[in-house]
């Protein structure tokens, strides 16, 4: 991928050496997502989640809350142009992607009469307070709608080469791309009907509401993947290590490699087949109508 020189989001928040604030509990993150007005529905999603090195199924629907937690967020994080304060070239690199993010989907919503509220990344190392709950490193990245901010420790580059046999720069701008998708739902109002859906949902259902969920946002990061190789940025082989990815985080994959069988009811992400499908189809077509993952069979 084309990036070095190129324009870095103001977007970026550095939580790194402040100790994430809050606390958290070992084994999962819980995230209190509060739906709609009035009664405050709670309800715990996790969007775009990635359980590194623990055995169980990545991106997995963690449990309950009633919407009403609030956690402390130390303030000691640096802003601006790109990540202030490093010599890491990832940082510069991420703060691209999400620059490059910015451009399509600000020009998308314009195209619609809408205006896109453009989300900010936080950086951060092995644990981190969000608006929707506590984290650790092991969560991988992850998106809060209640804060509109997407959160990643960046050492998860190395688990998604390594563990997760994803190598590249564009699998890497992929899983951003990913989580910017999830916002893109927010602003849409997608991910505040699937949260009613699923809280009126046996757990079953509830999952298959969260594949549809995810899978559209994959078709989102490739309408990303579209418009960024419309404007020339995409080199050899970028693409293929993206639809890589994809199909390497599929629940079935993950699953078969992680207990050695396979649970269709838990997915709550969708197969790799499906990851794949949904990504080309937004790549290919470039068409956010065709991202609709509601309708029909998947």
């Amino acid at each position: 991928m084309e990036w070095r020189g190129r324009r870095e989001s103001n977007n970026i928040e550095d939580r790194r050496g402040t100790g994430g604030g809050g606390g958290f509990s070992g084994g999962g993150m819980r995230i209190p997502i509060r739906a709609g007005g009035g009664g405050g529905i709670g309800l715990i999603i996790i969007l775009a989640v990635l359980w590194i090195g623990f055995g169980i199924n990545p991106l997995s629907v963690i449990g309950m809350d009633d919407g009403t937690t609030t956690t402390s967020t130390q303030t000691a994080s640096r802003q601006g142009p790109g990540v202030s304060g490093t010599s890491d070239e990832t940082d510069n690199f991420v703060a691209v992607v999400l620059g490059d993010t910015e451009d399509v989907w600000n020009a998308r919503f314009s195209q619609m009469g809408q205006t896109y509220r453009e989300p900010t990344l936080v950086l951060f190392d092995r644990q981190v307070a969000s608006a929707c709950g506590n984290a650790t490193s092991a969560s991988g990245p992850f998106y809060c709608p209640n804060d509109q901010k997407l959160y990643i420790d960046l050492a998860f580059f190395r688990q998604l080469q390594g563990q997760l046999n994803s190598p590249g720069d564009f699998a890497q701008a992929y899983v951003i791309a990913h989580e910017v998708g999830h916002h893109v739902q927010n602003l849409l109002g997608t991910l505040q009907r699937t949260t009613e859906l699923r809280q009126q949902s046996s757990e079953t259902d509830a999952n298959a509401i969260s594949v549809r969920v995810e899978l559209q946002a994959d078709c989102y990061a490739g309408i990303w993947a579209h418009d960024t190789q419309q404007a020339g940025l995409v080199q050899d082989g970028d693409v293929e290590e993206a639809l890589n990815a994809a199909s390497q985080i599929g629940d079935d994959t993950l699953q078969e490699r992680s207990q050695g069988t396979v649970v269709p009811d838990s997915f709550t992400h969708g197969t790799s087949a499906q990851r794949v499908e949904w990504f080309r189809r937004g790549l290919t077509s470039g068409d956010m109508k065709q991202c609709d993952t509601f309708q029909g069979r998947l």
